[in-house]
């Protein structure tokens, strides 16, 4: 045999992974548009819905979750808090005691208001009774005008002294209650400022309460950028998981914060939107001013390999849960808005915000 003739099994070889290198490196280039099968063990990825949205004039600012119902609970006596029921997070309900500031000073207050009552009324009884005798008396002549005037003008005096006295009686009844701080609508304990032991004052914070719906998003608007926010024709508000939704509402207070020079814009949101979120999350709030409305989708849900530009999109309702890969077109990047998609996807349809994970075997959607 030939040294320099190759062999048939060494050449054949060559040729078979010759084959398996074209179709890896066509494969690498352009992955198969097939659903990705679901596995138990699968990633599950976020996912964003592909929107139409204004992408005009715009304004984008950051705003802050604020629950619509909040009060900051105050001692009103003065007195050491003997008891405090509650801590951070736990549920209350309108009318439940939280805390408890030491009473023995108002309880005396009200046993003395209740003992000074029960004596006027006392003498309120002695001084009709005698302005009664004395009226008879004066009827049979036996008294004078100026003696039944006097004993009237006391009986008066004492109806008078029992009305202020049970004024003062009410009044002790509510510095007792001010000892004893109740929820004042159903919700959560956002925070305690005290605790038991400590020595409450009138106006010191005890604890913070709010309620967890409704909420709403609070931005402070540039005031050389109000106009923008006036005229307006649509606002969004970008909550933390990447949703964009519309306020049930929008309004602005009438003044702008001398120092800060910005005006507070407060946005409403509907209960149905505003599902896991919490006071005090950090959202996005956009002011659209123009009027042409472009479908877009998040700049991450896009996948670019050499000049194809992709996205993986979640199976529609009633096909096997998974992702598929699927050729889009794109137009301008509107930043924060999004990317404008001319041509691949509808609205409403749902894109893997992380495309990487969503083309692994077994990704699903993870809402």
């Amino acid at each position: 045999m030939d040294r320099r003739t190759t062999p048939r099994p060494l050449l054949a070889r060559r040729r078979w992974l010759g084959a398996a290198v074209a179709t890896a490196l066509l494969g690498g280039a352009l992955p198969p548009l097939t659903w990705a099968q679901p596995e138990a063990a699968g990633p599950r990825v976020p996912v964003a819905e592909a929107t139409r949205r204004p992408v005009g004039q715009a304004l984008l600012l950051d705003a802050t979750i604020e629950a619509q119902q909040q009060a900051t609970l105050a001692a009103q006596a003065s007195g050491r808090i003997v008891q405090l029921h509650v801590k951070a997070g736990d549920r209350v309900r309108a009318g439940q005691v939280l805390a408890v500031i030491d009473d023995r000073e108002t309880t005396a207050g009200v046993q003395r208001a209740g003992g000074a009552v029960a004596q006027v009324e006392a003498e309120l009884r002695n001084a009709e009774a005698h302005a009664k005798r004395t009226r008879e008396l004066r009827a049979q002549g036996f008294v004078s005008q100026a003696a039944l005037d006097t004993a009237e003008a006391q009986a008066a005096a004492a109806r008078a002294a029992l009305q202020q006295a049970k004024a003062a009686q009410s009044q002790a009844a509510l510095a007792q209650g001010f000892t004893r701080l109740t929820a004042p609508f159903d919700g959560f304990v956002l925070a305690t400022h005290a605790e038991a032991g400590d020595l409450a004052a009138p106006g010191r914070p005890v604890l913070t309460v709010y309620a967890p719906q409704p909420l709403r998003a609070t931005v402070y608007v540039p005031a050389s950028q109000s106009a923008l926010a006036e005229r307006a024709q649509r606002v969004e508000v970008r909550l933390p998981d990447g949703r964009w939704v519309q306020p049930s509402g929008r309004s602005r207070l009438p003044a702008a914060d001398p120092v800060a020079q910005t005006v507070e814009w407060r946005l409403p949101l509907a209960a149905a939107d505003a599902q896991g979120v919490l006071p005090g999350q950090a959202v996005k709030v956009r002011f659209a001013a123009g009027s042409d409305e472009r479908l877009v989708v998040p700049a991450s849900a896009l996948l670019r390999r050499g000049e194809l530009t992709a996205a993986y999109v979640a199976a529609p309702a009633g096909a096997p849960a998974g992702f598929v890969l699927r050729a889009v077109r794109t137009g301008a990047d509107h930043g924060e808005a999004g990317v404008e998609i001319l041509s691949g996807l509808q609205p409403g349809e749902r894109v893997a915000l992380d495309p990487v994970r969503a083309g692994l075997r077994g990704a699903q959607p993870a809402q």
